[in-house]
């Protein structure tokens, strides 16, 4: 079966891998130019297509006619996306005479859009997933063809938890792939009215709001933190990124955002419960541990982070 291959990152990366693991015969992959910010954490899809000789290209949209003439010439029988940023139109689409496909990292539909791994951190929610199912021309609302589910342990971040999702990703697709070229997957509606639908994140996204409980700018921190831009208060009229943090517990009457106690950490008063910072890093400087920042810039108890 030949197909086309839409990817990116490190989810990406492994979804190629899997299809030439399973003898899939692919004509052209479709990437974006590598993000120097992302060495060291995701692997580069133009790097993989290279190194086992696949065309690869990194143009922006494939409904030009020159791209949409070289499509149908290619004739593929599959398209496949797996975390790539651009929404494919319909034209493209109907390029695959078998269909087009897209791995989605979550339990479909319940985060739809953009930033699913992240999102269901910062929700605080214990599950999530990935799932195979039919490209349209709306995002993520295609019928469905697999799913796997992952559980998201308390001290997962969006790097761990990414990693989860990759690997069961790969698994969902080595037993769907046959059954794509069988003829034999299944396929159930996707009710979208059923589902949730999120959108993309920025860095003003990981603002600490400290009238928040302590769970959720717990939950806000491991869903940002490496090699995310990272959750961040305010110190002195710049940020202060916080890099990761416990719940403290406790209750207290103290004025949300005041720091109530410094140690090897900084506990800082929350509007449910104390938040305990353990690595941080001010403007200008280098991440490091919360205590040792805050003795180095005279952060006491009855401190404020705004």
């Amino acid at each position: 079966m030949r197909s086309i291959v839409c990817a990116n990152s490190e989810f990406g990366v492994v979804c190629l891998s899997t299809l030439l693991e399973l003898g899939a015969d692919i004509d052209a992959v479709f990437t974006h130019p590598d993000d120097p910010g992302d060495a060291g954490w995701f692997r580069s899809v133009h790097a993989l297509a290279s190194e086992r000789g696949l065309p690869v290209f990194t143009d922006d949209r494939l409904d030009t006619p020159e791209w949409l003439g070289r499509l149908r010439e290619w004739a593929p029988d599959f398209l496949f996306s797996f975390y790539y940023r651009r929404l494919l139109p319909q034209v493209v689409l109907e390029v695959a005479t078998r269909g087009a496909f897209n791995i989605h990292g979550s339990l479909l539909p319940r985060y739809r859009g953009r930033c699913p791994t992240n999102w269901v951190l910062v929700n605080g929610e214990d599950e999530t997933g990935v799932t195979l199912h039919h490209m349209v021309a709306r995002a993520d609302a295609g019928d469905i063809v697999a799913q796997r589910r992952v559980p998201i342990a308390g001290d997962d971040t969006a790097i761990t938890l990414y990693r989860k999702q990759t690997a069961a990703a790969a698994a969902m697709l080595r037993e769907a792939y046959p059954q794509l070229c069988s003829g034999t997957a299944r396929r159930r509606p996707m009710d979208v009215a059923a589902g949730s639908y999120f959108g993309g994140r920025g860095p003003a996204d990981g603002r600490i709001e400290w009238r928040r409980g302590a769970r959720h700018l717990y939950n806000l921190v491991r869903a940002v933190t490496h090699p995310y831009p990272g959750a961040f208060a305010e110190w002195r009229g710049a940020p202060l990124l916080v890099w990761w943090a416990q719940v403290d517990g406790g209750g207290g009457s103290a004025t949300p955002g005041t720091v109530v106690g410094v140690d090897d950490g900084v506990r800082v008063q929350t509007g449910s419960g104390t938040l305990r910072l353990l690595r941080v890093q001010a403007a200008g400087g280098d991440e490091q541990p919360a205590g040792d920042w805050a003795r180095g810039a005279g952060v006491v108890e009855g401190t404020r982070l705004s």
